[in-house]
């Protein structure tokens, strides 16, 4: 249990500013997280320093289609979220203490240069977080956050130097109704202020949409998220529409269906955003990468697999169209 970053004090309670919600807490308050607390005027955090897991994988998994491909990552499953969704709101979430300085010498050690911050939310973790980000920069090695977007602009500002990648998790297209019913977020314009902050941060970014069946399908809400994109940051931002499977109290609503998947896919790409990726291996022809020039398979997918990669560098080996993706 130790202090924390951002955070005031307003009266007798104070104020947590590491994302969005700004809990305000009396003496021996938590926040929503219920990680973070007020113990006698100062913010401290539950299981500081702790994971719940380290484990390698391929970068396509978290899922970075754009970011080195083909490449091994170090995922790091750091404790704490702030919105119910597939990982739970917990106060007694289990984790291991770790040292960043031998985690990241390991890596060096073992050639891995890819850090991964993903599964709960990695900036209920901050301090964490950040620590292991400064050290990356020392190793060259590159750092990804996997974020439900609900990131205070300031605590953005603090890791963009040491921030390479990212992708937003976001579900049901960022429906408003949705959030506000499902996941008690009245709020959602702060997703699209973190990827607007990405931007300014150079951290290239990529957009994950869980597609919710019968309770959020709006297709409305979806074409909005698409236009928001293309006018925002990009045609060319990848875009990965994830298949939703019961859980918890969603037990009762079906997973999503091929051709759910394929409505969605066809607007996405009929509105104009080039790379658009579908996770379900009943779906055919997305999980390729293709020229958007001449519409050459550049790289080609089994699953998370890369079973062919024939890019020329970041180009089209048969047009000489640039791509938009990181390397190195």
């Amino acid at each position: 249990m130790e202090e924390t970053m951002f955070w005031s004090k307003e009266g007798k309670k104070i104020k947590c500013g590491i994302c969005v919600f700004n809990c305000l807490m009396e003496n021996g308050g938590f926040g929503r997280c219920k990680m973070r607390y007020n113990e006698n005027g100062t913010l401290k955090m539950k299981n500081f320093g702790k994971v719940q897991d380290i484990k390698k994988v391929p970068v396509e998994t978290i899922p970075l289609y754009h970011f080195m491909p083909g490449q091994d990552v170090m995922l790091l499953s750091t404790i704490g979220t702030n919105i119910d969704w597939l990982t739970k709101i917990d106060d007694k979430p289990k984790g291991s203490k770790i040292k960043p300085e031998e985690l990241i010498k390991d890596m060096n050690s073992k050639k891995i240069k890819i850090l991964a911050f993903d599964d709960y939310e990695p900036i209920i973790s901050f301090e964490l977080v950040f620590k292991i980000m400064r050290l990356a920069k020392r190793y060259n090695i590159k750092t990804i956050l996997s974020t439900n977007g609900f990131i205070d602009s300031e605590a953005i500002k603090k890791i963009g130097k040491y921030l390479d990648a990212a992708i937003i998790k976001i579900v049901a297209s960022g429906d408003k109704d949705f959030y506000e019913k499902y996941l008690d977020v009245k709020d959602t314009s702060a997703i699209f202020d973190t990827l607007k902050n990405f931007k300014k941060h150079r951290v290239f970014t990529e957009v994950a949409n869980t597609i919710v069946p019968e309770i959020g399908e709006s297709e409305n809400s979806h074409s909005h998220l698409v236009d928001w994109l293309i006018n925002n940051l990009d045609s060319s931002v990848p875009y990965h529409l994830i298949k939703f499977e019961p859980f918890d109290k969603f037990k009762n609503i079906p997973e999503t269906s091929p051709e759910l998947f394929e409505r969605f896919a066809f607007e996405a790409e009929k509105s104009g955003l080039r790379f658009v990726y579908v996770h379900d291996p009943y779906v055919g022809g997305y999980s390729t990468t293709y020229c958007y020039n001449c519409k050459f398979p550049l790289i080609e997918r089994l699953g998370e697999a890369i079973t062919e990669n024939r890019l020329d560098g970041d180009r089209c080996p048969n047009c000489g169209f640039r791509i938009s993706l990181v390397l190195e």
